[in-house]
């Protein structure tokens, strides 16, 4: 691959990472990235940051379940609008060693999954949530062989993943107003901690013509079974209670456990040079985000005796998703205006992944990147992107529940800003 392309290209990637972190369907954080793995060079290293920062405005909010009373403490007070996403970083890291002169592998670290809403405690809708962070940390081994094909290079990839997952959820479970006098000592929250890990694994294959920078891939990437999740439900923000489902585990910390699945994927990236200094580039990938619908927890305790399900009687809580296949598509174009210096621009379109109990609806975005290469040994790359939250709404959704999902608030989201900036450097010989 001539100097020029992999200048172009160099800016061409940064976008792919930089859309991925700012569209986020489902759970996705930064996704997958094996792109490293196709470098010409005998080793390269690359590590980034990408910071983003999604304005999600939440309006015209109605508490709907009066069984924890009415409003962010009880009695109807609260706010009906409020801001939900807060901004965030997403790390990454990757280092790339030429085996052989046919055998390339790739040791990389990735945040893939993750999500952060923070819309409070003081909005009416408090008993569907006050804080939400879920993080992943993802720990990959991915290597490849070539075999001369035609005028070019046919490339078989395989791959593992280490995934540990970790987070909580904070709501209000009970009005303050409920408790009487003890309404001063306890705020009626509880929060749900848990953590899980997995192991996964990728095939692929990709073909390459390096003299005009022809690269067509496919990689799937299998789902992660999580096995059993471990965790607990924090009530001690209720006093004791003598009756009602929740008497016994008020006041107290108790262990639970779950199961979930982390979807499987496949993505489709082609490239090509289309005149002297300029790449077009583009991507198609699938999610199974719908493996994800309602998270069910329940007591440790019960394990073995009682099956844990939406409909289990011994379920404590769960985490309501009920989430669709998410759809991305991107195309772009690059181009180099000097030996040092090269920049890109991506449109892209990420299908939502809502259907009714999130605010992860479709996304547009538009991207856009430079690189500098002081030196054939080192690249730096800056990127930024702009684009639109579509508007929707959140509430009652069918779901394998008894009484549905959804149930306890609605509120309406209109077409808002998400931006984000990117940072990254290669040292490469």
């Amino acid at each position: 691959m001539s100097k020029a392309i992999s200048t172009i290209l160099g800016g061409a990637l940064l976008l792919t990472s930089v859309a991925s972190a700012a569209q986020a369907g489902g759970l996705e954080r930064n996704g997958y990235n094996w792109d490293l793995l196709f470098d010409q060079d005998r080793f390269a290293s690359e590590a980034g940051v990408i910071y983003v920062m999604p304005d999600r405005k939440i309006k015209n909010a109605v508490d709907t379940d009066p069984r924890d009373g009415l409003g962010a403490n009880g009695i109807g007070g609260g706010s009906t609008s409020t801001h939900e996403t807060p901004n965030y970083t997403v790390p990454r890291f990757g280092a790339k060693v030429g085996l052989t002169p046919d055998a390339d592998c790739l040791a990389s670290y990735s945040q893939p999954w993750g999500v952060h809403t923070n819309p409070g405690a003081d909005w009416v809708g408090a008993n569907q949530n006050i804080e939400t962070d879920i993080r992943s940390n993802d720990y990959g081994l991915t290597c490849s062989y070539k075999f001369d094909v035609g005028k070019g290079q046919l490339r078989a990839i395989g791959g593992v993943s280490y995934q540990a997952i970790s987070g909580y959820k904070n709501r209000l479970v009970v009005g303050p107003a409920a408790f009487g006098p003890a309404a001063a000592l306890f705020d009626g929250q509880g929060k749900l901690d848990l953590e899980a890990d997995g192991v996964g694994w990728r095939i692929g294959a990709a073909y390459e013509i390096p003299e005009i920078a022809f690269r067509a891939s496919l990689i799937y990437n299998a789902e992660i079974d999580l096995g059993q999740i471990n965790g607990t439900v924090d009530l001690t923000g209720l006093p004791p209670m003598s009756t009602g489902r929740l008497a016994p585990f008020a006041n107290r910390i108790t262990d639970v456990y779950g199961t979930a699945t982390m979807p499987q994927s496949l993505e489709f990236k082609l490239q090509t040079g289309i005149a002297p200094d300029w790449l077009a580039f583009g991507s198609v990938k699938w999610v199974d985000w719908s493996v994800l619908n309602v998270v069910s927890f329940c007591p440790t305790s019960t394990k073995g005796i009682v099956s844990c399900g939406p409909t289990s009687p011994v379920l404590l809580t769960t985490l309501d998703l009920m989430f669709q296949d998410g759809w991305t598509v991107a195309a772009g174009i690059g181009h180099k205006f000097n030996e040092q210096w090269s920049g890109s621009a991506q449109l892209s379109w990420d299908r939502g992944t809502s259907t009714g109990l999130t605010t992860q609806t479709d996304t547009y975005l538009l991207s856009g990147g430079v690189s500098y290469a002081p030196s054939k040994n080192v690249e730096l790359r800056l990127g930024g992107a702009v684009g639109m939250l579509t508007a929707g709404s959140y509430g009652p959704t069918s779901c394998p529940k008894t009484g549905g999902c959804g149930n306890d608030v609605t509120y309406d989201f209109g077409d808002d800003f998400v931006g984000a900036l990117s940072l990254s450097g290669k040292v490469k010989f």
